[in-house]
């Protein structure tokens, strides 16, 4: 699930509304990222994946993991020629891990502090 293109972060508060129907109850966005059309949202339970398919973007795939699922994680900063950040999150039962991509709008290091703070509960 590589992601390429422009990456920005989300006022919580909007991406709370806007994701209300994903939510349970009393559960709060805590961050949330939007790379091109997809959003990445860190809950206080667990990391909502959406991901827009298709040319219209009608078709949305809503990938919930809960933070206890993750085994491991990791960072790649952006370099001289590759200007692009990633994440790479590897999920208990999956080899192959989810890999995110941002662009120097998005602190890495603020990502990587936000997932710690909730596997390392």
């Amino acid at each position: 699930m590589a992601l390429f293109g422009n990456a920005h972060t989300v006022d919580p508060g909007q991406a709370q509304g806007e994701y209300a129907r994903l939510l349970g109850q009393g559960e709060q966005v805590q961050a949330a990222y939007m790379l091109i059309r997809d959003t990445i949202l860190f809950t206080d339970r667990r990391l909502i994946l959406v991901d827009k398919q298709g040319i219209t973007g009608r078709k949305v795939e809503y990938h919930s993991v809960p933070y206890r699922s993750i085994t491991h994680f990791a960072v790649e900063t952006a370099g001289t020629f590759d200007l692009d950040a990633e994440l790479k999150i590897w999920i208990s039962g999956s080899p192959a891990p989810i890999q995110k991509t941002f662009t120097k709008g998005v602190d890495i290091y603020e990502v990587q502090a936000i997932l710690t703070q909730f596997v390392a509960r």
